[in-house]
């Protein structure tokens, strides 16, 4: 079990390293951050979504902005689409592709930024969510997976951990998400970190 244990945390730590190499990425976080800090200062909302551990990772990264993430200060405007009513109402109706893009068509608003989680990178409901928002003039986060899938083209910034396996990924998502709530956070209230 040991060496199970010691070849999972070897393969995280090598699945960090690898995205930290390409400086590109580097530049995709902080791409990310401004488009953001863009919307909640011109009186927009972030918005995020994604299945099953991405939902989770988009439920973390609102509450981390309504709340607050490392010093208290004022609620940042934030929701993940999350909502069991309106999720099973969506698929029964219109079908679980639609469960996403049917919140976005309801609230979103051209000021907003959506983040939107794949690890493939191919779910289709989060694909019809990127094409919600881009009819709405949204701008799109997308952190993604593997190759990027069909989602890198669709967003604005494609932030893409290359990982074998979504918990690998995961794990790379949940420390990018939390760079880019401090980035926020630095941005919006910079005393927080003095």
């Amino acid at each position: 079990m040991i060496e199970n244990i010691s070849r999972s945390l070897n393969q995280t730590r090598q699945t960090i390293e690898t995205f930290i190499r390409d400086e590109n990425n580097l530049q995709l976080i902080n791409e990310a951050i401004n488009c953001f800090v863009k919307s909640i200062k011109s009186g927009g909302k972030i918005i995020s979504c994604g299945n099953g551990g991405s939902m989770c990772d988009a439920n973390h990264f609102a509450e981390e902005l309504t709340g607050y993430y490392r010093k208290k200060r004022p609620a940042l405007p934030a929701i993940a689409i999350n909502d069991s009513a309106h999720i099973s109402c969506v698929a029964n109706d219109e079908g679980f592709d639609f469960i996403f893009s049917r919140f976005i068509e309801t609230i979103g608003n051209c000021e907003d930024t959506l983040l939107a989680i794949s690890t493939s990178g191919n779910s289709l409901n989060v694909l019809r969510a990127c094409e919600e928002a881009k009819s709405k003039k949204m701008k799109v986060v997308g952190l993604l997976g593997k190759d990027g899938g069909k989602l890198k083209d669709k967003v604005d910034v494609p932030i893409i951990v290359h990982g074998e396996t979504s918990d690998r990924i995961q794990e790379v998502h949940i420390k990018i998400i939390h760079i880019i709530i401090e980035g926020i956070e630095r941005s919006i209230y910079p005393t927080n970190y003095v």
